[in-house]
C-alpha cells in the first residue's frame, strides 16, 4: 500500500468516529480528497449539515480535530 492510500485509509477512518455524531443529527461527511503536498484534506458535509450555521465549528472543533489527531500531517482539514 502507498503513502498516499495509507494516509486516505486513515483519514477515511478518523471521519468513521465523527460520522455517528453527524448522523445523529441528520448530516454526513464525505472524504474529496487528500493533498499531501499540502497537507490539506478536503470534505463534502452533506444532509443538515448543509447550511447549518454551526458547520464551521463541527468542521474546525470536531471534524478537523478528530483528523489532525490521528494523522498528525494533516493541517488542514476544508469543506467544499
Amino acid at each position: 500500500m502507498s503513502e498516499k492510500n495509507k494516509t486516505t485509509k486513515d483519514i477515511q477512518e478518523a471521519l468513521d468516529k465523527v460520522r455517528p455524531m453527524l448522523q445523529a443529527d441528520g448530516g454526513d461527511v464525505e472524504l474529496v480528497s487528500w493533498d499531501a503536498s499540502t497537507g490539506t484534506v478536503q470534505v463534502q458535509l452533506m444532509g443538515m449539515c448543509v447550511g447549518c450555521p454551526m458547520s464551521q465549528v463541527t468542521l474546525k472543533q470536531g471534524i478537523e480535530a478528530e483528523i489532525k489527531k490521528a494523522i498528525p500531517e494533516v493541517k488542514e482539514v476544508i469543506s467544499l
